[in-house]
C-alpha cells in the first residue's frame, strides 16, 4: 500500500524543519537532508503505529485521504502561498 504526502521544509535559526502534510508529522535536522531523513523515519513510525493499533484508515480519512486502486491518495494541493499581514499600526 502506498501513502503519499507533501513535505514543506523551512529554516528556523540553525535547524531545518520538515513537515509532512496532511499527516501533520514534523521533524527537524541540522541540514535539509537530515530533516528529510528524520521526517521520513517519523512518518514511517507514525503510520506503522497507527496500523498496529488499527486506526490507520480512520486517521487517513480524517486527514482528507481517499483510498483509490489500493493506494491512499492525499488531497490535491491547490496552492501553497506565502502571505503577510500588517499588525499593530
Amino acid at each position: 500500500m502506498n501513502i503519499d504526502y507533501t513535505v514543506h521544509i523551512w529554516q528556523e535559526d540553525d535547524q531545518y524543519i520538515a513537515h509532512a502534510m496532511p499527516l501533520d508529522v514534523i521533524s527537524s535536522g541540522s541540514t535539509i537532508e537530515d530533516a528529510r531523513g528524520a521526517l521520513y523515519e517519523a512518518v514511517e513510525l507514525f503510520l506503522e503505529t497507527a496500523e498496529e493499533i488499527n486506526t490507520l484508515d480512520e486517521l487517513l480519512r480524517e486527514a482528507g485521504y481517499a483510498f483509490r486502486q489500493e493506494n491512499w491518495v492525499s488531497p490535491a494541493w491547490i496552492a501553497v502561498e506565502r502571505h503577510s499581514t500588517l499588525v499593530g499600526v
